[in-house]
């Protein structure tokens, strides 16, 4: 009886050169890598995967992280006095931040000296809970900053997945959607898995990270493995994500 198998296509295959712009490897600032030794297992992890390029985004939430340029700063610091020079020689890590929209946003928007992805890209993520009332005027005003609003794991907002045409309203306000590699498994739920198919189905995701927060999410991204039509969608927007932010 003839067999036919058909080879496995893992996420891991497509992140060989990977510039990873939504990670939270810096020391101690959130609820990421908590010292200096988990943040460099969790660089030795991702390095493992492919990452070459790093974009640590610590989070920038008023009531639980109201992290700032010094804080932001010194973790950073921190972390490069540590990491060893072999590893330091083969990658590159170039800190930015998440920012919550929340009340403090405006006044962090207004002050400026916002950490950005690369150039005017700016990652900004909602609660989980509800949207901001204003989200519509804060885009706007993101826009008007000069910034490009790059909109954090949007398939993980449940408030929309039976409002899926909100997505293209958002999309067309020019907000980029950022997926996190993760919401192709199961690791958020079936609701989000499902949102986040629909978003690559209909080509409205622009980037892709990890939001790496421990080792768990990376033995977990090491196991995924995609059907042939989301391995080519998934391919064509690392490739983009990796054109836009790559800094070598």
């Amino acid at each position: 009886m003839l067999q036919i198998f058909t080879k496995k296509s893992f996420l891991k295959d497509l992140l060989e050169g990977f510039v990873d712009i939504h990670n939270h490897i810096l020391p101690g600032i959130d609820d990421g890598a908590k010292t200096i030794k988990e943040s460099l297992l969790l660089i030795k992890g991702l390095k493992e995967l492919g990452v070459r390029q790093f974009i640590p985004t610590p989070h920038v939430m008023q009531d639980f992280y109201p992290n700032t340029d010094e804080s932001i700063g010194d973790a950073y610091q921190l972390l490069l006095e540590n990491i060893p020079k072999a590893v330091q020689a083969a990658i590159t890590i170039n800190p930015a931040a998440e920012y919550m929209l929340d009340n403090n946003f405006e006044k962090l928007l207004d002050d400026g000296h916002l950490f950005t992805l690369k150039g005017n890209y700016l990652l900004i993520e909602m609660s989980y809970f509800q949207p901001p009332i204003n989200l519509e005027i804060l885009i706007f005003k993101i826009k008007t900053k000069g910034y490009k609003p790059v909109l954090a794991h949007p398939e993980r907002y449940a408030f929309y997945h039976n409002n899926l045409e909100y997505y293209h309203k958002l999309k067309a306000l020019g907000c980029f959607f950022q997926l996190n590699l993760l919401s192709v498994s199961n690791h958020y739920g079936q609701g989000v898995e499902t949102t986040a198919n629909y978003l690559i189905d209909k080509n409205l995701i622009d980037f892709v990270g990890t939001d790496v927060h421990n080792l768990s999410h990376i033995e977990k991204l090491s196991n995924i493995v995609l059907n042939k039509k989301l391995a080519e969608k998934m391919s064509h927007v690392i490739s983009n994500t990796n054109t836009t932010f790559s800094v070598i």
